[in-house]
């Protein structure tokens, strides 16, 4: 089938990729010609495991390619797929400025029937506002697909080519079995394509990352609990995980969520539910929540550490948001190391991935080491942020004797409290006497 992705950030790349991996003939289109560059070359400009190789392979075979020449790609497709950014507003509602943008453009470059694919997370009513616009700038046929994506950073390539389901909100017959058709080949394992209506299928995204947001703040708030009371947070969520009614996923108490989507969406929909004069406490309660779980995280390191913190440097390992990616977005180590900064505190960190990433936050307010260990080198205390598997098992006689102070404040729980104490580490973590 022949596709146009318009915009290659997170979403667009991972699905115009995708799906070329799937047979189909893709072009991505974006803006950022210096971005396209690289991505000619074969070069990801985000980390996300398998997927630099599949562009490599798919561009070798001809089946990949990118362009800031929008014209040309609608023409040439079938199904154009909208992927551009939808940013938070200042009033938290979704920004689809630039989602309103691509569809004018899409519209005076038709050249015969096209299905017009909502792939970026837009709130309940865009597909109509599309419609609106496309029917006001072209008199050829066309329909409007909400297709939401359901990826995990750290996982998207794994997620799109064996998805748990497809949703697929379409009001057209046709433009159904054209995107079920699309999808086919994704599906051999018998998970389903699921049919709705456009609304349904625009709701069903904001939704689930809203309900999942409610999860992580949830197991925080009994984490916390069980810190105060004395019980131990980790053999609380294995007996909950065990209820078939619950499950383990998203569970995992620490310092929060953050990413491109979570926050954002739980803000849209808390928008959504004040537009529409509707009741949004527990996902207010939920967005607090998260927010103050770093700030209870802090407030752990000033209590033992101290309150003014010049001369004190602190090691940070991991930066990113969650691990196997190098998104900072709403992370959790922004709003601990802003904290930290501001009472003085001298800085060092390593993350796998996301180095480049810090030094477009933190320029020289910071510093950067080259491997975790040189991270600790003298350090006063260390702070995990991010459970990176390369920092679950390392040698802690080496941690002990690099560190200035064996003083470990985990906000993933990553180890066994007993282990450490053993090695003369004192060792916080979260939800744990």
């Amino acid at each position: 089938m022949r596709i146009c992705v318009i915009g290659t950030g997170y979403v667009g790349l991972a699905a115009g990729t995708c799906l070329a991996e799937m047979g189909n003939d893709v072009i991505c289109v974006d803006k950022d010609t210096k971005k396209l560059a690289k991505l000619e070359k074969g070069i990801a400009p985000i980390y996300e495991p398998g997927l630099e190789e599949l562009i490599k392979v798919n561009i070798a075979e001809g089946r990949l390619s990118f362009t800031s020449n929008l014209d040309m790609a609608v023409k040439k497709s079938l199904v154009c797929f909208i992927a551009v950014g939808t940013p938070q507003g200042d009033d938290g509602s979704a920004d689809l400025s630039a989602v309103y943008e691509a569809v004018e453009s899409i519209a005076k470059s038709m050249n015969e029937y096209k299905v017009i694919v909502d792939k970026s997370t837009v709130p309940v009513g865009t597909a109509e506002k599309v419609t609106e616009i496309m029917k006001k700038n072209t008199n050829f046929e066309f329909d409007v697909v909400s297709n939401p994506e359901f990826l995990k950073q750290g996982a998207a390539v794994e997620d799109f080519l064996k998805p748990d389901r497809v949703v697929i909100g379409s009001n057209s017959k046709k433009a159904t079995e054209i995107m079920q058709d699309l999808y086919s080949p994704f599906l051999r394992t018998g998970n389903p394509v699921i049919i709705m209506d456009v609304k349904s299928a625009e709701m069903t995204k904001y939704a689930a990352n809203s309900f999942l947001a409610v999860k992580i703040s949830y197991a925080n708030q009994i984490a916390n609990i069980c810190e105060k009371v004395g019980a131990d947070v980790e053999m609380v969520r294995v007996g909950m995980c065990s209820d078939s009614r619950i499950g383990s996923k998203f569970l995992f108490p620490g310092l929060g969520y953050g990413g491109s989507c979570f926050p954002k969406d739980v803000k849209a929909m808390i928008n959504i539910a004040k537009e529409f004069g509707c009741g949004y406490n527990l996902l207010e309660s939920a967005d607090e929540v998260n927010k103050e779980q770093r700030q209870i995280f802090i407030r752990k390191i000033i209590k033992r550490v101290g309150e003014d913190l010049k001369g004190k440097t602190i090691a940070i390992w991991g930066l990113a948001f969650k691990p196997k990616t190098n998104d900072m977005r709403e992370a959790p180590s922004v709003t601990i190391i802003e904290a930290l900064l501001a009472r003085g505190a001298k800085i060092v960190v390593f993350d796998p991935k996301a180095m480049e990433s810090a030094k477009e936050i933190f320029g020289k307010q910071i510093n950067y080491a080259e491997n975790a260990y040189g991270a600790i080198k003298e350090a006063d205390c260390l702070v995990i942020l991010t459970e990176w598997n390369e920092f679950r098992r390392p040698d802690f006689d080496k941690v002990n004797e690099l560190l200035k102070t064996p003083l470990i404040f985990d906000g993933r729980n990553l180890y066994d409290k007993k282990r450490l104490k053993a090695k003369g580490i004192e060792y916080f973590s979260v939800g744990k006497k």
